[in-house]
């Protein structure tokens, strides 16, 4: 028997076992954040699991499948041209305009596949900063100052951040390259443009599914949230309609999934409960198809196992510890109004440190930042969140950890967290 072993068993026993024995349970605080912490994932599980990581798992699960493995290290392996490489990477990132853990499949599909480090990092910052959207709300409510420093420092971050993984693995990366340039060219696959419809589409449910409602309801804006279950219902059935005439899906099965969401729809008026039934039929449809379609199911349940857990269970402790936008956890929202104040390193560092650990869904990091502001926090911390928060999380930490290592995992969370106070800082001091 190994006794160092089992005095370390010994010690973690002791300690979870204190840690449930001295629960402070019947102390408003400490019951409050508990209450937070299951209204957050019972939202997280509501609003962003069915609408943007299932998508998300699909999307991912069908870039391992049906992308050629020449295409992604054409454009973003570790031996592609940097500039097409990065380029590629920042502004596929962007386009999608995810949040930090709905990215996460995505990044995970592309480096398996074979992108570089630094593209596939690029594009993993650009997903959730470069959201247009955010940008454009954050110079309509916090200022055009802040909105145009927030969308320079996003574009410039991902590039900067992707170099500088790249240099810092660089021994790996050429290793990767040099193997990579070895293997034999791959197979011709189907034309490019059946392959890029049946992802449009994909990426379209998966746009349109999580289009927030506007503040105010009239433009574009409020138009296209008026009408996106009908933009969902069309984008899922050209994606149906590629399975059929590309993929060799039974035409009789698209049918009848075609029938029950129609026969759904109309006896039950819930479109979110339709999407996560639809979802769970063309799992089913694809597992008893055989050939590519079982293969593209079974990737995306490999995605949905590694990340979904990890994710739920980092938002749990992000709601426990600082709650949901507009309530309290563990931690006093004051601690952090008080912390962010002026413009000095410790103020920024500490707003970029916060960002990184704190989940923000998409666009709610600009009504927490407007509360903050009024609350005294400075242009710089408010920078620095900015460039932080929407890009990293506790959820997409624990997740990164699983796909590319602690240590890679921890250069990347640094760089992030250094470039936004140094950012922060610089931008405070500019308009002060």
């Amino acid at each position: 028997m190994n006794w160092r072993q089992e005095w370390k068993k010994l010690v973690i026993i002791l300690a979870v076992f204190s840690g449930i024995f001295f629960l402070p349970i019947g102390r408003p605080r400490f019951d409050n954040a508990l209450i937070e912490s299951m209204q957050l994932v019972r939202w997280y599980a509501r609003e962003h699991v069915l609408l943007c990581l299932i998508p998300a798992f699909f999307i991912a699960g069908a870039i391992s499948i049906f992308i050629s493995q020449g295409a992604v290290m054409k454009y973003l392996g570790a031996g592609a041209k940097k500039i097409v490489a990065y380029a590629v990477a920042s502004v596929s990132g962007g386009i999608l305009a995810v949040c930090s853990c709905t990215v996460l499949p995505l990044f995970a599909g592309i480096y398996r596949m074979g992108a570089g480090l630094g593209p596939a990092t690029a594009f993993l910052y650009a997903g959730p900063a470069i959201n247009v959207l955010a940008i454009v709300l954050t110079a309509r409510i916090l200022g055009l100052q802040l909105g145009i420093a927030r969308a320079v420092g996003a574009v410039i971050f991902s590039i900067v951040i992707g170099l500088m993984m790249h240099f810092f693995f660089r021994k790996e990366e050429n290793e990767r390259a040099t193997i990579q340039a070895q293997m034999p060219a791959p197979p011709a696959g189907r034309p490019l443009w059946q392959t890029a419809t049946y992802f449009s589409a994909m990426i379209f449910l998966l746009v349109f599914a999580t289009w927030s409602e506007p503040e105010h309801v009239a433009g574009f804006w409020a138009a296209v949230h008026g009408i996106k279950w009908w933009l969902v219902g069309i984008s899922a059935l050209a994606l149906g309609v590629s399975l059929t005439v590309w993929f060799e899906l039974k035409p009789w099965k698209l049918l009848v999934l075609t029938a029950g969401c129609a026969i759904l729809t109309f006896f039950l008026p819930a479109p979110q409960l339709i999407f996560a039934l639809t979802t769970v039929a063309l799992g089913f449809i694809l597992t008893t198809s055989g050939g590519e379609l079982k293969e593209w199911f079974d990737a995306t349940w490999g995605f949905a196992k590694q990340i979904l857990p990890l994710l739920l269970l980092g938002v749990l402790v992000a709601g426990l510890l600082l709650g949901r936008p507009g309530h309290e956890g563990l931690i006093p929202s004051q601690w952090v109004a008080r912390a962010v104040g002026g413009n000095s390193l410790g103020a920024n560092l500490f707003a970029a440190v916060s960002g990184a650990f704190m989940y923000f869904a998409t666009l709610t990091e600009v009504p927490i930042l407007q509360g903050l502001l009024g609350a005294g926090m400075g242009q710089g911390p408010a920078l620095a969140l900015l460039l932080a928060g929407p890009a990293l999380s506790l959820p997409s930490i624990l997740v990164l950890r699983s796909i590319m290592g602690m240590k890679k995992t921890g250069v990347f969370l640094t760089l992030v967290v250094i470039m936004s106070t140094i950012a922060g800082m610089f931008y405070g001091s500019l308009v002060a």
